[in-house]
């Protein structure tokens, strides 16, 4: 494995992610709004769609871990089903904002095979992606300064374009016509997806080279039995399941919020648009925090900046809601920890791979980012499951004056519950993660004299050599120590 990878890998491998995160961004920001003020579908129907959909995904994100894990191709495992899910998504993502004439019973069933049959194609394309990362490197150096790379790119396409400016590029391309906007920004999205995904499979070849020597295939029970026993891999589950739920709360309800709540819908844009430019900030600076604190302290920041955000923003709405300054200071709060966030979770998702090789001896690196895949739309079904049955509870009317019930549902979803689960999200953290410091540092040595050993790996110079024989004969005292 290369620990050092070259510039034209390292961002043709993030640039992937730009079209990768336009094409989920209008899903998980716009969506759940097209479905009920455009299509004018019920918000408890879609609500309950959006959540009931993840159950399917549930089997199929693992599924499709156990089918990468499984491929063996002359092209390697990622690539191949890179380029297919990415062009499969883009025709499904067209189909789902075209208008087909529907109605009645005949527009619901549409939406829903269209809004499942878009989980799953994503799934194809989504788990081979970031299951390349953990194969680039193996240092853990260069692993935090190439993990932030995809996510810095996943922001400018997810929440600084597709989040900050979607709903002025729709007004504009729609000519003023809602259905027009989304189907027109729907096939603008498809093109750069196809383009951007199509430079990460030409240019990224190193995690293809890595394969190892397992030749029994991975079983669903074998995967169970992987998240069952890697407990570092559960802790990761708590913390992305607990932070993407705030998250996805937020942005299911930031639209409605602040047409409905606020009345101005130029704020929308603001708040979004900062943000987006935050949580790339906060990608930005990650790998330098990365040097000079732990990643428990990163994770505080990450929590604790997003709570004053929304205090900062229900304070705003409250005395002073049409305050731009405000609001782009809200947005910025939520989102800078949101960047660090991620960058943390992207590596830590990386080290549960290196540490369930370690514990369970096979890497299932695909397997373990499925679960990403997964615990981020479950995340995002939860955040419409709220929104849909509190905006339907509440007596939401599309294109209307709401109810105080209603503004008060929309400040709930949109402050309070994202609050309270970034909260829980670091006490998960604090409390249960512990591949951090010397304690990585000495499962990645033994990794490393496992391979070795197994003639996987060279000696590079006879310093080295002396250095890990040393170290070879204190790995069971190690293993003993760390299990």
């Amino acid at each position: 494995m290369n620990d050092q990878l070259s510039f034209k890998e390292k961002y043709s491998y993030g640039i992937g992610a730009i079209g990768k995160d336009m094409c989920c961004g209008i899903i998980f920001t716009y969506c759940m709004l097209y479905f009920t003020d455009v299509l004018k579908l019920s918000a408890a129907f879609v609500g309950t769609l959006f959540f009931l959909a993840k159950f399917w995904d549930a089997v199929n994100d693992l599924g499709m871990g156990m089918v990468v894990d499984n491929t063996h191709t002359r092209w390697g495992k990622f690539r191949p089903w890179l380029a297919i899910g990415t062009i499969i998504n883009a025709i499904v993502l067209v189909c789902l904002f075209t208008d087909w004439g529907l109605s009645g019973t005949s527009l619901y069933v549409f939406a829903t095979v269209m809004y499942i049959l878009w989980g799953m194609t994503y799934t194809i394309m989504d788990i081979p992606y970031w299951s390349m990362l953990p194969n680039l490197t193996s240092d853990p150096k260069e692993r935090d300064k190439v993990a932030v790379i995809p996510r810095i790119f996943a922001s400018i396409g997810g929440s600084l374009l597709v989040g900050g400016f979607g709903l002025q590029i729709m007004d504009f391309i729609g000519h003023g016509n809602a259905q027009a906007g989304f189907t027109n920004f729907a096939w603008l999205i498809a093109i750069i997806f196809i383009v951007t995904v199509g430079i990460t499979v030409v240019n990224v070849k190193s995690a293809d080279r890595i394969e190892t020597k397992k030749t029994e295939k991975t079983s669903f029970k074998q995967v169970l039995q992987v998240i069952k026993q890697n407990d570092q891999l559960l802790v990761a589950i708590g913390v992305i399941l607990t932070f993407n739920f705030a998250m996805n709360c937020i942005s299911g309800v930031q639209t409605y919020y602040f047409i409905y709540v606020v009345g101005n819908k130029a704020l929308f844009s603001i708040f979004t648009m900062f943000a987006g430019f935050a949580e790339i900030f906060g990608l930005l600076i990650f790998p330098r925090l990365a040097q000079y604190m732990t990643k428990k302290q990163v994770y505080a920041l990450a929590s604790g900046i997003p709570v004053i955000g929304l205090i900062v923003l229900f304070l705003t709405g409250v005395f002073m809601p049409q305050n731009y300054l405000l609001t782009a200071l809200a947005g910025i709060c939520v989102k800078l920890g949101s960047g660090l966030q991620l960058g943390t979770v992207t590596v830590v998702l990386a080290d549960v791979v290196d540490y369930g090789e370690y514990k369970l001896g096979t890497r299932n690196e695909s397997v373990i980012f499925s679960i990403q895949t997964l615990l981020v739309k479950f995340a995002s079904a939860m955040g419409a499951l709220f929104t849909g049955f509190a905006l339907d509870a509440t007596g939401y009317i599309p294109d209307a004056i709401q109810s105080a019930t209603t503004l008060n549902g929309m400040r709930i979803i949109m402050i309070a519950l994202p609050m309270v689960f970034v909260v829980v999200s670091f006490i998960i953290y604090k409390k249960y993660y512990k591949l951090n410091g010397e304690y990585l540092t000495r499962i990645m040595t033994i990794l490393n004299l496992r391979k070795q050993e197994n003639g996987e790996m060279l000696i590079v110079n006879e310093e080295d050599d002396n250095e890990q024989l040393t170290l070879k004969l204190q790995e069971d005292q190690y293993a003993n120590s760390i299990s």
